[in-house]
């Protein structure tokens, strides 16, 4: 089983992401050097910059401009959003078009403050709603403004966590990821590659991180793991 990144800005001229098709091929190429088989494209989404469809036109536009310069032996591209939570994104009929394409996970953005009763609500309403499974991004960064209670409210609803890999590349923060992945709270890892020079991936860093510390079959049942939750 290979190694799955699931959130990346490689799509080109979308967001603050890879500003060229050189660069989106470049990043590729760097994703397929770190044995990543399966790449989530997640451009992010903002309810208040333009309309769900008008952002699918703009995705399947710029994926248009690498599909036929992808290199060879490239991870599998799917197609994704990032989408910034905003009070009242419980009421969003277009969610579910946002879910990464062929799953029902839709990667939802939180604000990196401490969250009010109301946000915990709408994302709970979100989690039971039946329509998809809610992953949070980058879990780490909401870790020192919000109790961990909160999270494993979370968990406990059926949202999914995903962390980027700087989380266990950081020897500040790395003992805790640790923790957190033994104890079965991140599902998802995501390098949140920007660019080549700007937050590049580093996810094979991550995971040999892991490997050291719990060994090939425990990286492998992981990424078995997220495999099913792509295929569920």
């Amino acid at each position: 089983m290979g190694i799955i990144d699931f959130h990346t800005h490689l799509l080109p001229g979308i967001d603050d992401g890879s500003q060229s098709v050189r660069e989106s091929v470049e990043l590729l190429r760097m994703l397929s050097e770190q044995k990543v088989t399966t790449v989530a494209a997640t451009p992010h989404f903002n309810a208040d910059r333009r309309s769900a469809d008008e952002f699918i036109e703009y995705r399947a536009a710029s994926f248009e401009t690498i599909k036929d310069r992808i290199p060879e032996g490239a991870p599998e591209i799917l197609l994704g959003a990032e989408v910034a939570y905003y009070d009242g994104i419980s009421r969003m009929k277009e969610l579910p078009s946002l879910c990464l394409e062929g799953t029902s996970l839709l990667l939802l953005e939180m604000p990196v403050r401490k969250w009010t009763g109301y946000m915990m609500s709408e994302l709970l309403h979100l989690s039971c709603s039946g329509e998809f499974t809610l992953v949070l991004a980058h879990v780490e960064r909401y870790l020192k403004k919000n109790d961990f209670l909160l999270i494993e409210e979370l968990l406990d609803n059926g949202v999914l966590l995903q962390c980027n890999a700087v989380f266990f590349t950081d020897r500040l923060t790395r003992r805790r990821a640790l923790r957190m992945l033994e104890s079965g709270a991140i599902h998802f890892l995501g390098s949140d590659c920007h660019g080549v020079d700007h937050r590049p991936p580093m996810i094979g860093s991550a995971v040999e991180t892991i490997r050291k510390k719990f060994g090939t079959d425990f990286v492998d049942g992981f990424f078995d793991y997220c495999d099913d939750l792509l295929h569920n």
